[in-house]
């Protein structure tokens, strides 16, 4: 199953290997640099069937740090071109990249909220921030959500423009999107907030106006939170209603991650933890998912696979430790997997 090819709209996959999105904090002023061109260039060397770039703000206030990347200008996204192009000229992986405001959550340096004169205004649903500690969050007016979803199909046109293959919103880990969806952080009274489907329409704003940008050949994953491990928050029910809509709005997959929305959440954390949420979503809710959290092992990828509770692999931490996981896994099962024409001496014959 691993190394079996896998299609969204007409984007191949050749593997179910997918590099997680993860913050590299190595950004000015949201512009992708060298390191991030080795970086992502060096997991497509690995075998990586799909390599997805790190949450990229759709706005200046959108980033978590002033160190993040973005994607609100075109000097940004013609930076994140050039590593659209070598991945596409030089490996078989694919490309995606996730959309991404931080809300409440950003203006930070090491999770703890900058000062306004070093940092800027945040913006949440609701006058709730994270922590109780931190600035009350600008409320958004119906008009200025109706801004911030511009603001992603904006970003979504020039991420199409750039070459990406996959575009991914970014609906988890207590960020703008799961601001909304949860009843935690959203008590709005207006067409935003109150009942699961006034609470779910931003989300659904923004996948419908990000899917006018896209086109066969670029698919839509939505990144969402299982759970937020919180009594009255959002659950794994919830979600799998939520994917259940997201599906009727042609997006792809649903990237099942979990938590992040709730300052001080208790979780359990062992390999796979939230493999659970995936196979839920996708067995009830009958979607594609990507499983993610704490995936280190070739056998516990495809054990994974094998089972039916998911259709990626995200690896994050051990991908970071070994961009050639996917290659070398194909050794251990035998497989065929991209290789590097330049390292063919290395190669380990199935």
């Amino acid at each position: 199953m691993l190394y079996t090819p896998i299609q969204f709209r007409n984007v191949e996959l050749k593997n179910r290997w997918v590099m997680s999105p993860m913050c590299m904090y190595s950004c000015e002023n949201g512009l992708a640099n060298d390191f991030h061109f080795v970086h992502y260039g060096s997991r497509s060397q690995g075998g990586t069937g799909l390599v997805m770039v790190e949450a990229s703000g759709v706005e200046p206030r959108g980033r978590i740090t002033n160190k993040c990347m973005g994607i609100w200008n075109d000097e940004q996204a013609a930076k994140l071109q050039k590593i659209v192009e070598f991945i596409h000229s030089n490996s078989e992986s694919k490309i995606g990249i996730q959309l991404a405001h931080a809300g409440r959550k950003g203006s930070t340096w090491n999770n703890i909220q900058i000062p306004m004169e070093e940092g800027w205004e945040t913006l949440a649903p609701s006058p709730i921030p994270y922590h109780p500690t931190e600035r009350i969050p600008h409320v958004l007016t119906v008009e200025e959500i109706k801004e911030q979803v511009q603001n992603f199909k904006t970003a979504a046109r020039r991420a199409v423009k750039a070459g990406f293959d996959i575009i991914e919103i970014h609906g988890a880990h207590g960020y703008l999107i799961h601001q909304f969806l949860s009843p935690l952080s959203n008590i709005r009274t207006d067409e935003y907030g109150g009942s699961f489907e006034n609470r779910i329409r931003f989300l659904l704003e923004i996948v419908d106006a990000v899917n006018d940008e896209l086109n066969e050949n670029v698919a839509l994953f939505v990144r969402i939170s299982g759970t937020e491990y919180a009594e009255n928050g959002w659950s794994v029910d919830n979600s799998v209603e939520l994917a259940r809509v997201l599906k009727d709005h042609n997006v792809d997959l649903v990237d099942v991650s979990s938590g992040g929305n709730i300052h001080g959440a208790k979780i359990s954390v062992f390999d796979g933890y939230q493999v659970p949420f995936s196979s839920r979503v996708r067995n009830e809710a009958v979607v594609k998912t990507g499983a993610v959290g704490l995936i280190t092992k070739v056998e516990q990828a495809e054990n994974i696979l094998q089972k039916g509770d998911a259709d990626l692999i995200f690896i994050a931490r051990e991908i970071l430790r070994n961009p050639y996981i996917a290659i070398q896994g194909s050794f251990e099962m035998q497989e065929e997997c991209f290789f590097p024409h330049q390292y063919l001496r290395a190669k380990i014959s199935s």
